[in-house]
């Protein structure tokens, strides 16, 4: 049996055989970036301020939209917490608690009171009957996919 090849040598040399190398990357960066040890796959634009700020703003636009589209506020039937809630299909449900929801919802506050802890608990279930309500009343509109980044 032969000796197993040196794998960080061969990395070198298929990077080298696509055309990069250790010095200089088409980015215009050096893989120690700002600093030792450091490197930046993307540009910074640091010598062009406005094209820097543009991409800060697509940035923030696409976080918000990946974070916010598609959310609606459910309300709580039992206990009237307001979420904000997703439902991408059937298996799948994304729910936003705040922080005074999560102190404020009935089934977590009994888990609570017992000495347990809620955030191990997957749901609660009197929310997941509301929300089903809420799509079974066309109050929250359930997605068949994830919104592609070119939905608006």
């Amino acid at each position: 049996m032969s000796d197993a090849p040196d794998v960080d040598r061969l990395a070198k040399s298929m990077l080298l055989l696509h055309g990069h190398d250790d010095e200089e990357h088409e980015h215009g960066h050096t893989p120690a970036g700002d600093g030792p040890g450091s490197w930046r796959k993307a540009p910074d634009f640091a010598s062009d301020p406005d094209r820097a700020a543009a991409v800060r703003e697509g940035t923030r636009r696409d976080r918000e939209r990946y974070l916010t589209a598609g959310l609606a506020s459910v309300d709580c039937r039992f206990c009237h917490v307001s979420v904000q809630v997703k439902k991408l299909g059937p298996a799948h449900t994304s729910v936003q608690w705040t922080s005074d929801a999560t102190q404020r919802c009935a089934h977590f506050a009994e888990i609570r009171e017992a000495g347990g802890d809620p955030a191990r608990e997957r749901s609660c279930p009197r929310l997941t009957d509301s929300i089903r309500h809420a799509v079974a009343e066309g109050c929250l509109e359930e997605y068949s996919s994830a919104p592609s980044p070119g939905d608006g």
